[in-house]
């Protein structure tokens, strides 16, 4: 049978694989990378330079395809739809990868950005394509640092505050309010800096972007002081490297 490890590899520090991670690295046989364009070379570069620091050279083989493109205009109703029909054809890509370049007495991996239980798609695809019948694996699931935990480990802060709950959104989400009843939020997957509509309240963001790389850019402080050092720095960067993935903490002040 056929063997997957969902690996979690952390928010971008090879010093952030556990040490779980790196023995599933160390028995695995084929790594299955998507390559998302020359604009984010630089993160199949990353994985590369994990498997360097932590695989012997010539124990493994490293798989690639391209990623398939989704449709980031779509919005309202289409959202999902988009979105399925995006984790659809990879999961297509994914089987013939499977199928084709991994024996049956082998393990292949995915390496996963930050933990793959948040907001990312690897673990549904590896059950549709078992539901779909295709081709035949078992997987198992490494957990890893996400970039919420490194964010705020980052800004030498907490998610929560003493009995208080927190609550883990997309930007999507925030646009419409913040969450009833919550007063600290971790923001993921914002292309539209929404944290901007709320600089007229009692806010602190903690901002960081490329968390865990020689890139990370950190930012925090009142988000009426702090929103237009946040933009001004985001589009440098964005500039610079053609791509970003940044992550925030709001917590909303409330008087006692």
């Amino acid at each position: 049978m056929r063997k997957i490890h969902v690996i979690g590899i952390g928010a971008g520090d090879p010093e952030q694989l556990t040490l779980q991670a790196v023995r599933a690295l160390r028995s695995t046989d084929v790594f299955f990378v998507l390559d998302k364009g020359e604009v984010k070379s630089d993160l199949v570069q990353v994985r590369r330079d994990m498997l360097d620091a932590h695989v012997p050279e010539g124990t493994y083989r490293v798989v690639e395809a391209r990623d398939p493109q989704r449709d980031r205009a779509a919005g309202g109703a289409a959202y999902s739809p988009a979105v399925g029909d995006w984790r659809s054809a990879r999961a297509e890509i994914y089987a013939r990868m499977i199928a084709e370049e991994l024996g049956q007495d082998e393990s292949g991996a995915f390496l996963v950005w930050g933990d793959p239980a948040l907001y990312d798609s690897t673990i549904g695809i590896l059950e549709e394509i078992l539901e779909r019948g295709a081709v035949a694996f078992e997987f198992d699931v490494v957990p890893g640092i996400s970039s919420v935990s490194a964010l705020v480990a980052r800004h030498r802060t907490g998610l929560n505050r003493v009995a208080r709950p927190v609550q883990i959104t997309t930007g999507r989400r925030l646009a419409e309010g913040l969450p009833e009843g919550v007063d600290d939020v971790v923001v993921m997957l914002d292309a539209h800096q929404t944290f901007r509509q709320y600089t007229d309240q009692d806010i602190d963001i903690y901002w960081g972007a490329y968390i865990g790389t020689p890139d990370e850019i950190l930012a925090a402080g009142p988000i009426a002081e702090a929103a237009p050092r946040i933009e001004r720095l985001r589009a440098e960067a964005r500039e610079r490297k053609g791509w970003i993935m940044d992550t925030y903490l709001l917590r909303r002040n409330r008087q006692e």
